[in-house]
């Protein structure tokens, strides 16, 4: 599996079977899953869409969105519960509004999911934890 590197962006090719071992980048030696939410910018972003094999779990927010801010701590607590299956993102449309134009985010927070570089689900709107692991459930 290709993965992207949340630390220094990376890319590694990492066996399935190794996954759970603790992987860390070849590059800056840090791990590469953290069981966290990962931040990105649309440089990164966009690598990640076009080269990591990893589904992407991804978060459009606002900083001044008060749902976006509720919906944190249960975007990361699945977070910790699906990685390495999952890489989840986090990108704030006020700093990248043209991801947010590219893929039709009308209202936030919007969560997505993308495999092989394309969009297969979308949601508008916060889930409770136990729906919201669910819904990534059937995508990864």
């Amino acid at each position: 599996m290709i993965t992207l590197c949340p630390h220094c962006g990376t890319l590694n090719r990492v066996p399935e079977d190794k996954l759970h071992n603790n992987p860390t980048c070849g590059k800056c030696k840090k791990p590469l899953f953290t069981g966290e939410p990962v931040e990105m910018n649309t440089e990164l972003f966009v690598k990640a869409l076009q080269k990591s094999d990893q589904p992407l779990v991804v978060d459009f927010w606002a900083s001044w969105c008060g749902p976006c801010k509720m919906f944190a701590p249960t975007f990361a607590q699945v977070a910790s519960q699906f990685e390495p299956r999952a890489r989840f993102v986090k990108i704030n449309t006020e700093t990248n509004p043209q991801l947010a134009t590219q893929f039709g985010i009308r209202s936030i927070p919007t969560i997505a999911i993308f495999k092989n570089g394309q969009m297969v689900d979308q949601i508008a709107g916060a889930l409770p934890p136990q729906q919201f692991a669910q819904w990534v459930a059937q995508h990864v």
